[in-house]
């Protein structure tokens, strides 16, 4: 049989709490220093150890980020799941099975390696046999895959900076699943050959590109609550701001961290640190979104400035909190009782993240608002292969800010007045020293100059120009981004994380024949542009990882009657990232053909 090369699926199984990630994140960097595309996805239980969990890695030429259609190596580190995780592997696959723990189940149809990964990382360190028998399986890895042992040694000593003895270590394993393989023969028909594609990129998690961009966008105070899947957010921004945010002259810190003692508190102080003058953030998740609605309303209503990650997970209540799902659409954008609205910015990729990172505080400083930038777990948490970030290409916009000199040419003004028309009131901040900057800021009923009042006709007022301001940012906000065959009569759209599943689909449609033209949203309120898309189409899918269509149900709510039956909703939600084909065969449903006929 032939080799295939460069075109593979892995499944690596193991238990939570093993020390399997370190060898995965090896092996993943190890095939990007081959240059080649690489995606990883870390499919963990929410239990602390003890429970299954899997890390699917993929290499395609074409930079396919989607999980494959199917698994063509599966290693096998967890006897409690092994009958499954075999039966998975397409026939003639690779089973690398750690044999110290179990014999390998018997199939004709592929190619079984029993290797002693355990027995063979005792003779090693006997203390750390059970970490070092994960890297024995990368080494026999490396044997079957052709991975050269240069790209194996940067990996670790990326992963391991400095730390010789653990180098050593993790080198004398990966040659003994080396030595294994040898000894047993090679008799699959897979293998890897170094490209150039990866040369000049990195890799790095949504997480710590959002915090990265955060930091570069001059985040100066950060209040966070520890919630899976974001804790890595905050973390990360912790140690970027001790790095970068200091006097030049005295080296004194010019951040603030508070871990908050709840997910209300922290939105409190975000609300604070806001209304100073600082650029302020926290992230959370949807629960923790849920226990900050009271405030965030607070924030719309007295119009103050706040970042908020949401890393969504699966809902409702606890549910599924190491999944990924985009559950959150609806809440962010609508948090809070009465009438709100805010800005919600939804990253597709890392290099968003970084982006939206800084331009969420230009969003919500220019319009006096809480922001979501609405990530997810499987972008978040998962390492991604990107191009390096673009810095930030305009200064900061502050807003409407005024200065002592302002007021004194201004001679009057008024917190709350919409004195340009575009709906945006201007506001000083505390310490401003001249006698007429000082403002009441409340959550009650309130005036253009920020008086009390539950006077009918100006709340009625009040509330009008703050819809009339959120009317104003539909393109003011990242514009959705046009890809595929524009004059296609048939559309798809979509947002955040499904935008890695797309590029395949696309493909796989074209395959069949389907022209089609991808729109992938980026930014709540929707911009006038997704009407104009769906009235130039017959017929547009659009597509999202939740039960209900949320997205579906605001595109619907944003068009004229005529144009309603052009859209259908395809939202699916497991817990885990949208295969590609699935897309692709929804969209054939929804235009009438089926697999064999297109």
């Amino acid at each position: 049989m032939d080799m295939k090369v460069n075109d593979l699926s892995i499944s690596v199984a193991t238990v939570n709490g093993s020390g399997s990630q370190t060898a995965n994140l090896i092996l993943h960097r190890s095939f990007f220093n081959m240059g080649l595309p690489v995606s990883g996805k870390n499919l963990f239980p929410s239990n602390i150890a003890g429970l299954p969990s899997w890390f699917l890695l993929r290499i395609t030429e074409q930079g396919y980020n989607a999980p494959g259609p199917q698994t063509d190596v599966v290693v096998l580190m967890n006897p409690d799941t092994w009958e499954q995780d075999l039966a998975d592997l397409t026939p003639g696959g690779i089973a690398l099975a750690n044999s110290s723990l179990k014999l390998p189940v018997v199939r004709d149809d592929v190619n079984i390696y029993a290797v002693p990964c355990t027995s063979l990382a005792k003779k090693i360190n006997p203390k750390l046999a059970k970490m070092l028998a994960n890297v024995v399986y990368v080494g026999a890895l490396a044997e079957l895959l052709s991975i050269p042992q240069d790209a194996l040694e940067r990996a670790i000593r990326h992963q391991f900076q400095g730390k010789e003895r653990a180098v050593d270590a993790n080198l004398q394993s990966i040659e003994a699943g080396r030595n294994a393989v040898r000894e047993l023969g090679k008799t699959d028909h897979y293998t890897l050959e170094a490209r150039t594609h990866t040369d000049g990129q990195l890799i790095i998690e949504g997480n710590q590109a959002g915090a990265l961009g955060s930091v570069f966008g001059g985040a100066s105070f950060l209040a966070w609550y520890p919630i899976t899947p974001s804790t890595s957010l905050a973390e990360s921004m912790s140690g970027y701001l001790a790095d970068l945010r200091h006097e030049p002259d005295t080296g004194k810190a010019t951040y603030a961290v508070v871990q908050a003692e709840d997910e209300l508190a922290a939105a409190g102080m975000v609300f604070g640190a806001g209304w100073a003058g600082a650029r302020a953030l926290t992230a959370t998740s949807g629960p923790g979104i849920a226990l900050m609605s009271e405030l965030i309303g607070l924030g719309y209503y007295a119009e103050i400035p706040g970042v908020f990650w949401d890393v969504q997970r699966v809902g409702p209540s606890t549910g599924l909190p190491t999944r990924t799902q985009q559950g959150d659409i609806l809440m962010t954008h609508t948090l809070g009782h009465g009438d709100t609205c805010h800005p919600v910015l939804i990253p597709g990729s890392a290099a968003e993240c970084f982006e939206f990172g800084w331009r969420s505080f230009d969003v919500a400083e220019r319009f006096q608002a809480p922001v979501f930038v609405l990530s997810d777990i499987d972008l978040g948490m998962n390492p991604w292969v990107t191009d390096p970030f673009d810095y930030p290409d305009v200064p900061m916009d502050r807003g409407k800010v005024l200065s002592a000199e302002d007021l004194d040419r201004l001679g009057d003004w008024g917190r709350y007045r919409d004195v340009d028309g575009d709906a945006i009131g201007y506001r000083t901040l505390p310490g401003t020293n001249h006698p007429d900057a000082a403002y009441f800021t409340r959550g009650s009923g309130h005036n253009e100059d920020a008086n009390y009042t539950e006077d009918a006709a100006t709340y009625d007022r009040v509330m009008a120009r703050l819809a009339r301001k959120l009317e104003g940012a539909r393109t003011e906000l990242p514009q959705p981004i046009l890809s595929g065959k524009e004059d296609a009569s048939v559309g798809i759209i979509a947002c955040g994380s499904v935008h890695a599943s797309m590029q395949e689909a696309l493909d796989i449609l074209d395959e069949r024949g389907l022209d089609i033209t991808y729109l992938r949203v980026r930014s709540l309120p929707l911009s006038p542009a997704v009407v104009k898309f769906i009235s130039e189409r017959e017929t547009v899918v659009v597509v999202e990882q939740n039960r209900d269509g949320q997205l579906h149900g605001l595109i619907q709510g944003d068009l004229p009657n005529e144009l309603c039956h052009r859209t259908t909703s395809f939202a699916f939600s497991d817990g885990f990232p949208l295969a590609a084909a699935r897309i692709a065969d929804a969209v054939l449903e929804a235009t009438g053909h089926t697999r064999a006929e297109a």
